[in-house]
Order: C-alpha cells, then sequence, then structure tokens
C-alpha cells in the first residue's frame, strides 16, 4: 500500500475534550443558580446564555484561552442587569476562575488512540497533527499524551481552524492529495476544510459534541468521505480504499 499522509485533530478526536467544559459548565449553572434562580432565572437560561456567548466570541476571535473564562463572566454580568442585582467583582473572578480551571484537567486519550497511532505509524504513514485553540495549553495536551513520538515536528496549532489553515499545512510540505487524510469529530473545522481543500477525510462524530462544530455539508468530495464510530476502524478503513483506490486507478 502506498503511504498515506494522514492529519489528526486532538480534541475529541484522540482525546477527551468536551466532556471537561461540560463538567465546568454545569458547576457554573450551579452557582449561578444559588445567585440568580430567586429572582427568576432558570438553568437553561444561564445555559443558553453562556453558549451564545462563548460562539460569538470564538466567530469574532477564534478559539483562544480566554474566551470561554470571559464568557462565564459576560454570563453573570448580563442577568445582573436583567435582574436588576448589583454586580460584584468578587462573585465576576470566582466565575472567571472557574472557567479556566477546565484548562487544569489532565487529559484523557480516547480507547484506542496508541494502537490506531502504532499501527499507521508501523505501516509506513506519515502522521500529522492539526489542532485549534491557544498553542501552549494545546501543547500541554501533547505532552501530556506523549504524542511527539508520532508526530514529532509535524504539529499545528490554528486560532482559526478552518480551510485556509489547512490549505496553508498543505502547502508547507510536499503533500500529494489524493493520499492526503483528514481525521477528525469537527464539521466545522475538520471535515469541511478537508472536502474543500479536495483530501480524503474521515469523521469520528464526538459522543457530546459543542454547537460551534455542528454545520450542514453541501460539498461534493474529491476523495473519501466516510464515516466512522472508533479510532481502531481507522487503519482497516484507509487500507481498504487505498488499495481500492489504486485498482481502479
Amino acid at each position: 500500500m502506498n503511504k498515506q499522509y494522514i492529519i489528526f485533530n486532538l480534541d475529541d478526536t484522540l482525546a477527551h475534550c468536551n466532556k471537561y467544559f461540560d463538567e465546568v459548565i454545569e458547576r457554573f449553572a450551579d452557582t449561578m443558580m444559588e445567585w440568580f434562580s430567586d429572582r427568576g432565572v432558570s438553568r437553561e437560561q444561564i445555559k443558553r446564555k453562556q453558549l451564545d456567548i462563548d460562539l460569538a466570541s470564538v466567530h469574532e476571535h477564534g478559539i483562544t484561552s480566554a474566551h470561554f473564562p470571559q464568557s462565564f463572566v459576560d454570563t453573570y454580568e448580563f442577568f445582573c442587569k436583567e435582574t436588576a442585582t448589583a454586580s460584584e467583582p468578587e462573585k465576576a473572578e470566582l466565575v472567571r476562575q472557574l472557567g479556566k480551571s477546565v484548562y487544569d484537567y489532565e487529559v484523557e486519550p480516547f480507547p484506542y488512540m496508541y494502537e490506531t497511532l502504532d499501527t499507521l505509524k508501523d505501516e509506513g504513514h506519515e502522521l500529522f497533527l492539526h489542532t485549534g485553540g491557544d498553542p501552549l495549553i494545546q501543547r500541554k495536551k501533547i505532552s501530556q499524551l506523549q504524542l511527539a513520538a508520532y508526530f514529532e515536528n509535524r504539529v499545528f496549532v490554528s486560532t482559526f481552524k478552518d480551510a485556509k489553515a489547512l490549505d496553508k499545512i498543505l502547502g508547507s510540505y510536499p503533500f500529494e492529495r489524493s493520499r492526503t487524510w483528514m481525521i477528525g469529530n469537527s464539521i466545522r473545522t475538520d471535515i469541511i476544510p478537508g472536502l474543500e481543500n479536495g483530501i480524503n477525510v474521515i469523521y469520528i462524530p464526538a459522543q457530546s459534541e459543542w454547537q460551534y462544530n455542528i454545520m450542514e455539508i453541501d460539498i461534493e468530495p474529491k476523495g473519501a468521505y466516510l464515516t466512522l464510530q472508533s479510532l481502531n476502524e481507522v487503519p482497516e478503513a484507509i487500507r481498504k480504499y487505498s488499495i481500492s483506490n489504486a485498482n481502479s486507478s
């Protein structure tokens, strides 16, 4: 089988991410309910407003480490105004620190992460990592997971993880697009950029997906467009497609 160039997403593809944010959001909602439930504010209203603020910030500024904690502060300030409650700097700082705590979690790999990467590496494929977010936080995760053994210096971190960012990566290395793959859980930041750049894509849906990542797809694939349920299905799927593609050419 010809060598393939395989680009992995990190968060919620190779390692857990959304579940930590979900846990911290629930703790934020608990705190806010202590302060505002007697003012007619519901838990659902709190979570919806935080999500709206968070998404608006990401669309404008990209994925930064500051946007999530700031969304807690802005949500607190919003409901202070809505309920004619005096804003307290101590409470604003408390929720900011709560938001920051999401970056303190020790990251956990998804099942079969190491086995999958070992198999692909042993089969002679070249592995790349394209992740979105704050470079310091993302590289801390890479270090915790000991992923340098697989990706070495082939790691890319983008604040705006889109088709333009992927195209820049594809132009930085002698990729052959018919033998290049983007593997991820996000339709917005993995699958659509891959399809727009004419490479093969593998979509592995996350168990709990961030609203930002959900989009409709109306792009005609130029290569493979596969949906798998687990990382351990990846090597065989790539193997089968590559052999089939080679036989038909």
